[in-house]
C-alpha cells in the first residue's frame, strides 16, 4: 500500500509541476560546473521520490536563480514535503530552506565547444518540514530554528558530446539546547553523452544522457548533548538519467538504485530514487 501511495504522489506531483522548472543545466543527483549566465534568471520545480522497504517520501523543491556576473549565481530553495518517511537525511531532497551563491572560479575553453570548469557554492540553511519526520520526529524539537551551512565544489570537463564532473560538499547545523541535527557529506561521479544526432538547433529539442553516481553519510544525531546510537548511514546510489532542453524550458530527470547501503537501526533499506526537474530560462531586459 505504501509503495501505492509513493507512485501516486509521484504522478501526481507530475502534473502538478507542468506550471514551473528545475535544475536545466546538468545532471539531477550528483553535483556539477553550469551556472546561470548575467543577467538570465531560471524558475524551477523538482520533484523527488526515495522508495524504502517500510515508508517511503516524496518531496518538491522549487527554485529560483539569477545569473549576477558571467561566472556567478545566487539561487534560494524552497522546500515542500508530500509524502514523510523515516530515511536518513540526503543533499538530494532535504526538506530545508536555503540561500546560495556559486561561482564559477574556473572556466577554460580549452578547444571549439570544449571547455574546464570548477564552480562551488555556499549558502544557508534553515529547517524546513524534515524537522516533522523520520528520526526527527519529537525527537529534536530544539532544532527547529538551528541554522546551517551547506557548501560544495564541482569540477569537470565538458564538449559539445561528451561531460565529466566530480563533486563534493557537506552540510551542518548548529547545536541548540544539546539538540544537533545530522551533519551530511557527499560525493557524486557524472558522466554524460550526447551524440551529434541528438544536438539539435534552436527549434527543436536538444536531449544528454547522463550516468550518476552519489555517495552519502549521514552522521549521528545529537540529543540532549549525547549521540543517538544507530542514527548514522552510509549510501551509494547509480543510475540513469537525462536532460532535454526546447528554447527557453528544459526537463530532466531519472533513477538510481543502491549499490551499497550501511544504515543505522533507526532506518528501513531505501530501494530507489526517482527525481524529474522542469525549468524555465528567462533573460532580464537590461541584457
Amino acid at each position: 500500500m505504501r509503495s501505492h501511495q509513493f507512485f501516486i504522489a509521484i504522478f501526481v506531483l507530475i502534473g502538478f509541476s507542468s506550471l514551473a522548472s528545475a535544475s536545466g543545466h546538468g545532471p539531477v543527483f550528483g553535483f556539477a560546473t553550469p551556472v546561470n549566465s548575467q543577467g538570465e534568471w531560471s524558475f524551477d520545480l523538482g520533484v523527488y521520490g526515495r522508495a524504502a522497504s517500510l515508508g517511503s517520501q516524496t518531496s518538491v523543491q522549487s527554485m529560483v536563480s539569477y545569473g549576477l556576473t558571467p561566472q556567478l549565481q545566487w539561487s534560494a530553495v524552497l522546500p515542500g514535503l508530500v509524502q514523510r518517511g523515516s530515511l536518513p537525511m540526503s543533499p538530494m531532497a532535504s526538506g530545508d530552506f536555503a540561500s546560495s551563491v556559486a561561482w564559477r572560479f574556473i572556466h577554460h575553453p580549452n578547444g571549439i565547444g570544449r571547455r574546464l570548469e570548477s564552480t562551488a557554492s555556499v549558502g544557508l540553511v534553515l529547517p524546513g518540514p524534515q524537522q516533522s519526520f523520520g528520526a526527527l520526529r519529537g525527537a529534536l524539537r530544539n532544532t527547529h530554528y538551528a541554522p546551517g551551512i551547506n557548501s560544495w565544489v564541482a569540477t569537470g570537463l565538458a564538449s559539445r558530446s561528451h561531460y565529466l564532473w566530480a563533486g563534493g560538499g557537506f552540510t551542518r547545523f548548529a547545536e541548540r539546547g544539546g539538540d544537533r541535527r545530522s551533519r551530511v557529506t557527499s560525493a557524486s561521479l557524472v558522466y554524460g553523452y550526447r551524440p551529434e544526432s541528438w544536438r539539435a538547433d534552436r527549434h527543436q529539442w536538444d536531449w544528454r544522457l547522463f550516468a550518476e553516481m552519489t555517495g552519502e553519510h549521514s552522521g549521528l544525531l545529537q540529543r540532549a548533548g549525547a549521540v543517538i546510537p544507530g542514527s548514522d548511514a552510509n549510501q551509494a546510489f547509480l543510475g540513469p538519467t537525462f536532460l532535454g532542453i526546447y528554447k527557453f524550458f528544459a526537463v530532466s530527470g531519472g533513477v538510481q538504485l543502491p549499490v551499497y547501503s550501511d544504515l543505522g537501526k533507526l532506518y528501513p533499506h531505501e530501494r530507489v530514487r526517482v527525481a524529474l526537474n522542469l525549468s524555465y530560462f528567462l533573460f532580464s531586459h537590461s541584457h
